[in-house]
Protein backbone atom coordinates (compact mmCIF):
# COMPACT_ATOMS: atom_id res chain seq x y z
CA UNK A 1 0.00 0.00 0.00
CA UNK A 2 0.98 3.38 -0.33
CA UNK A 3 0.23 6.62 0.95
CA UNK A 4 0.56 10.09 -1.30
CA UNK A 5 0.86 13.70 0.00
CA UNK A 6 2.30 16.19 1.86
CA UNK A 7 5.08 16.22 4.47
CA UNK A 8 3.39 17.89 7.82
CA UNK A 9 5.58 17.59 10.13
CA UNK A 10 8.41 14.84 10.93
CA UNK A 11 9.63 13.98 14.63
CA UNK A 12 12.95 13.17 15.60
CA UNK A 13 14.91 9.65 16.48
CA UNK A 14 13.27 8.37 19.48
CA UNK A 15 15.43 5.27 21.02
CA UNK A 16 13.34 3.31 23.79
CA UNK A 17 14.36 0.24 26.31
CA UNK A 18 17.69 -0.85 26.91
CA UNK A 19 18.20 -2.44 23.29
CA UNK A 20 18.06 0.83 21.09
CA UNK A 21 15.16 -0.07 19.41
CA UNK A 22 14.39 3.11 17.42
CA UNK A 23 11.33 4.73 16.12
CA UNK A 24 11.01 7.90 13.90
CA UNK A 25 7.60 9.83 12.93
CA UNK A 26 6.20 11.91 9.89
CA UNK A 27 3.09 13.40 9.46
CA UNK A 28 1.77 13.27 5.65
CA UNK A 29 -1.48 15.13 4.80
CA UNK A 30 -3.29 13.36 1.62
CA UNK A 31 -4.39 16.07 -1.53
CA UNK A 32 -7.80 14.54 -1.85
CA UNK A 33 -11.47 16.54 -1.58
CA UNK A 34 -11.31 15.65 2.48
CA UNK A 35 -7.12 15.41 3.39
CA UNK A 36 -6.25 13.06 6.01
CA UNK A 37 -3.48 13.44 8.05
CA UNK A 38 -1.70 10.13 8.19
CA UNK A 39 0.91 9.36 11.19
CA UNK A 40 3.57 6.90 9.90
CA UNK A 41 5.76 5.23 11.82
CA UNK A 42 9.58 4.37 10.45
CA UNK A 43 11.91 2.23 12.70
CA UNK A 44 14.62 0.77 13.25
CA UNK A 45 17.10 1.67 10.07
CA UNK A 46 14.31 2.83 8.25
CA UNK A 47 14.81 5.96 10.40
CA UNK A 48 17.22 7.65 8.00
CA UNK A 49 15.56 7.16 5.23
CA UNK A 50 13.90 10.53 6.76
CA UNK A 51 16.85 12.50 6.35
CA UNK A 52 16.59 13.41 2.75
CA UNK A 53 12.89 14.96 3.62
CA UNK A 54 11.65 18.12 4.63
CA UNK A 55 8.03 19.59 5.44
CA UNK A 56 6.14 20.60 2.82
CA UNK A 57 7.68 18.19 0.63
CA UNK A 58 5.55 15.59 -1.92
CA UNK A 59 6.22 12.27 -1.20
CA UNK A 60 4.93 8.67 -1.92
CA UNK A 61 5.37 6.21 1.16
CA UNK A 62 5.11 2.72 0.94
CA UNK A 63 3.05 1.06 3.96
CA UNK A 64 2.49 -1.38 6.44
CA UNK A 65 -0.36 -2.15 8.13
CA UNK A 66 -0.10 -3.53 11.41
CA UNK A 67 -2.32 -5.20 14.16
CA UNK A 68 -1.82 -6.04 17.65
CA UNK A 69 -3.87 -7.17 20.53
CA UNK A 70 -3.33 -6.54 24.00
CA UNK A 71 -5.52 -7.69 27.12
CA UNK A 72 -5.30 -5.55 29.91
CA UNK A 73 -4.99 -6.24 33.82
CA UNK A 74 -8.58 -6.19 34.21
CA UNK A 75 -9.01 -8.64 31.55
CA UNK A 76 -10.13 -6.51 28.71
CA UNK A 77 -8.79 -6.35 24.93
CA UNK A 78 -7.67 -3.75 23.24
CA UNK A 79 -6.92 -3.44 20.02
CA UNK A 80 -4.18 -1.21 18.30
CA UNK A 81 -2.92 -0.66 14.54
CA UNK A 82 -0.34 1.60 13.25
CA UNK A 83 1.23 2.35 9.95
CA UNK A 84 4.71 1.46 9.44
CA UNK A 85 6.60 2.82 6.85
CA UNK A 86 9.59 0.73 4.77
CA UNK A 87 10.13 3.13 1.45
CA UNK A 88 9.79 7.07 0.68
CA UNK A 89 10.14 8.79 -2.32
CA UNK A 90 9.73 12.23 -3.56
CA UNK A 91 6.39 13.04 -5.65
CA UNK A 92 7.01 15.68 -8.33
CA UNK A 93 4.88 18.55 -8.45
CA UNK A 94 1.99 18.55 -10.87
CA UNK A 95 2.31 20.42 -13.49
CA UNK A 96 0.70 23.86 -13.50
CA UNK A 97 -2.97 24.02 -14.96
CA UNK A 98 -2.71 27.84 -15.27
CA UNK A 99 -2.32 29.86 -18.74
CA UNK A 100 0.98 30.33 -19.75
CA UNK A 101 1.76 34.07 -19.92
CA UNK A 102 0.36 36.49 -22.50
CA UNK A 103 3.25 37.14 -24.94
CA UNK A 104 4.47 40.71 -25.48
CA UNK A 105 2.34 42.99 -27.99
CA UNK A 106 5.41 43.17 -30.40
CA UNK A 107 4.80 39.54 -31.09
CA UNK A 108 1.82 39.99 -33.04
CA UNK A 109 3.10 42.97 -35.08
CA UNK A 110 2.80 42.02 -39.11
CA UNK A 111 5.75 39.88 -40.68
CA UNK A 112 6.41 42.37 -43.50
CA UNK A 113 5.05 45.63 -44.77
CA UNK A 114 5.27 48.99 -43.64
CA UNK A 115 3.63 48.84 -39.77
CA UNK A 116 1.76 52.28 -40.64
CA UNK A 117 0.45 51.28 -44.07
CA UNK A 118 -3.15 50.53 -43.51
CA UNK A 119 -4.83 48.61 -46.21
CA UNK A 120 -8.60 49.38 -46.52
CA UNK A 121 -10.50 47.05 -48.37
CA UNK A 122 -13.92 47.29 -46.67
CA UNK A 123 -17.00 47.07 -48.80
CA UNK A 124 -18.65 50.15 -47.98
Amino acid sequence: MEVIGKIKWIDEIKTYGNNGFRKREVVVTTEEQYPQHILVEFIQDKCDLLNAFRVGQSVKIGINLRGREWVNPQGETKYFNSVQGWRIDAVEAAPSTEMPPMPPASAFEPADGDANEVEDDLPF
